[in-house]
């Protein structure tokens, strides 16, 4: 099994939870035995619940030890515990890859890097140091214990990963997202599959502020929630010239909820997780702002509005399936 391999599908775990683990960044754990065998490959989910690597060592020690006790356990700091009760050096003879250097600090949830200190696998192999001074320092606590530790492996594959967490450390991070069908259209009804959309209204539950086009609310009379996931309702801005808007629309009656309509898009500031939704005219006017896209193409055809007429070029992050739909991150060049 070759480390690349293994670090790639911690990174693809990784992805399948981006923009739902603000204000965390997402990660990707692969826990690998003495031959190189693969335990257990594992991200984390949500912000407040285990990090990646407890997730990992949690289903590996299941695996290795036969000890089914620990499976019930879904708080971290519980599993945290056991693993340390129990773990009995399982772990001398594996290998983690982690897609971000291990947390040397106690935030929600207790430090990784002193769990896995205490169990002290072989080897650890870290993607890309962590570059949040209160949990940087991971790398080192391992070294000192005497675990090997790597650095630098599919770094830059990483750092894509990473990017929303380094915009929201210094500012805030704009995502724009669209579905299209593969012939580009965007009109003519829905167009994404159940499992994509589902997977936006996780997004919208951790994001700060959804943006979309007053045309858009006037057509669709969206509601602009997330329903499908149980989360909460993020405040709305309405890129319009106009305010005329019937107030009657389900996104206006959400409570607890902001809605603001600019003409300007300079009303995002003061929000860090910003999601913008919409189409040809959102995406122009969204064209510098936005820090990476993401789009959803159905397996269909027959709209009539292309997504866009200009011509762009985008860097392909990752691509999965996602239900009946491709899900593209995309870096526009």
């Amino acid at each position: 099994m070759q480390p690349e391999f293994a670090m790639q599908l911690a990174l693809d775990a990784a992805w399948r939870y981006q923009g739902v683990t603000y204000p965390n960044p997402a990660v990707g754990c692969t826990v690998c035995g003495p031959r190189g065998e693969i335990l257990a490959v594992a991200a984390h989910k949500r912000a407040g619940g285990p990090h990646a690597e407890v997730w990992a060592l949690k289903e590996a020690y299941s695996l290795l030890s036969g000890d089914a006790a620990i499976e019930p356990l879904v708080d971290s700091a519980a599993i945290h515990d056991y693993l340390r009760r129990h773990h009995g050096g399982i772990f001398r003879d594996c290998t983690l890859y982690v897609t971000l250097e291990p947390c040397s600090h106690h935030g929600k949830t207790p430090s990784c890097a002193l769990l896995i200190r205490e169990l002290h696998p072989e080897k650890v192999v870290i993607a890309h140091e962590d570059p949040n001074a209160e949990a940087a320092g991971g790398a080192a606590l391992l070294e000192a214990a005497g675990i090997v530790v790597e650095r630098g492996l599919l770094r830059d594959a990483a750092a894509d990963l990473l990017l929303p967490f380094v915009c929201w450390q210094k500012e805030r991070f704009v995502v724009f997202k669209w579905a299209q069908r593969l012939d580009g259209s965007v009109d003519g009804g829905t167009v994404s599959s159940d499992a994509s959309r589902s997977y936006v209204h996780a997004m919208r539950d951790r994001c700060d502020l959804l943006v979309i086009g007053g045309n858009t609310v006037r057509e669709d009379r969206p509601t602009l929630d997330a329903r499908l996931v149980g989360g909460k309702s993020p405040d709305v801005l309405i890129y319009s010239r106009s305010d005329r808007f019937d107030r009657t629309i389900p996104l206006f009656t959400v409570e607890g909820r902001r809605v603001m309509v600019s003409d300007s898009l300079a009303d995002i500031a003061g929000y860090r997780n910003v999601l913008v939704e919409g189409g040809p005219g959102m995406f122009e006017a969204c064209r510098e702002l936005a820090d990476c896209h993401l789009a959803f193409v159905a397996p269909a055809t027959g709209g009539t509005i292309p997504f866009t007429k200009s011509d762009e070029r985008f860097r392909l992050m990752h691509t999965a399936a996602l239900g009946s739909d491709l899900m593209l991150w995309l870096k526009r060049e």
